[in-house]
């Protein structure tokens, strides 16, 4: 009896090991959808990058002067891009460098966006890696919304921060939403900086460690509040001075600094 109840309980494993376990789908991966490893030295790609010019303050009374298609501020050379802010007279200013941006080349809704890239140094340094909704020229900042993928000011080196604006939340208004985290060696070596995009959230990264997050659940649902439902592109800039940038003052014994950039990639 005992035997024919062993028999019974392992012809009842087995056929329990046999049933197929319930398959549950793995998230899609993404797909490399764009990428500029700069690779071929010179002026930067003219098929993806654009240029913002001029030395109008950008809103923030920064000193820089942003040039076009000048070697001086904005090159490739042995596989990076280089960004580079000057001490010179230019166009009325006394310092130059490049914001470099994809508008009216490409746009991107939702996706990774990622820069593997070596920060300048010294009090009066702003680099950013950051992004705009298409339509500013239309809705107008911050309504069209930024997202701040990395910036760092120099008077307060290895920190790295990463911000949204929107209408209702703003540096304006002093509701943006965002926050810091220390990172060694920014302006000796390189690292990863990322933002991973969806519907509904906003993941900020510095070398895959994920330090925060923004939520559409939390800011809430209208355009004033979550504009990161539409297309976005990508700016690269180095500001000098500034209402953050130069908040300590500007050294002036340190130019010229440069952002250097390894590659731009964005999956969908």
């Amino acid at each position: 009896m005992k035997l024919l109840i062993i028999i019974k309980a392992l012809t009842l494993l087995a056929i329990v090991a046999c049933k197929s376990p319930e398959v549950t789908s793995p998230p899609a991966a993404r797909k490399l959808v764009w990428s500029d490893e700069f690779d071929k030295a010179g002026l930067p790609d003219s098929t993806k990058w654009s240029y913002e010019v001029g030395g109008n303050g950008w809103g923030n009374n920064e000193l820089q002067y942003y040039t076009a298609k000048r070697l001086e501020n904005a090159r490739v050379e042995n596989g990076k891009l280089i960004i580079e802010a000057r001490k010179e007279a230019y166009q009325g200013k006394n310092y130059t460098s490049a914001r470099l941006m994809t508008q009216g080349k490409t746009t991107w809704t939702y996706g990774r966006i990622e820069a593997m890239a070596k920060l300048p140094a010294g009090r009066g340094t702003w680099p950013a890696v950051w992004m705009l909704g298409k339509n500013i020229s239309t809705a107008g900042w911050p309504k069209a919304g930024e997202i701040d993928i990395m910036e760092h000011v120099g008077f307060d080196e290895g920190v790295i921060h990463g911000t949204v604006h929107t209408e209702a939340y703003n540096h304006a208004k002093k509701t943006e939403k965002g926050k810091a985290i220390p990172i060694k060696g920014v302006a000796t070596d390189f690292h990863l900086y990322a933002i991973e995009w969806t519907a509904d959230r906003i993941d900020f990264f510095v070398d895959d460690q994920k330090y925060y997050t923004v939520q559409k659940s939390a800011l809430g649902s209208t355009e004033a509040e979550w504009p990161f439902d539409k297309p976005f592109y990508l700016l690269l800039n180095v500001a000098v001075g500034g209402n953050w940038g130069g908040q300590k003052g500007v050294d002036e014994s340190i130019w010229p600094q440069r952002m250097e950039v390894d590659y731009v990639r964005v999956y969908q």
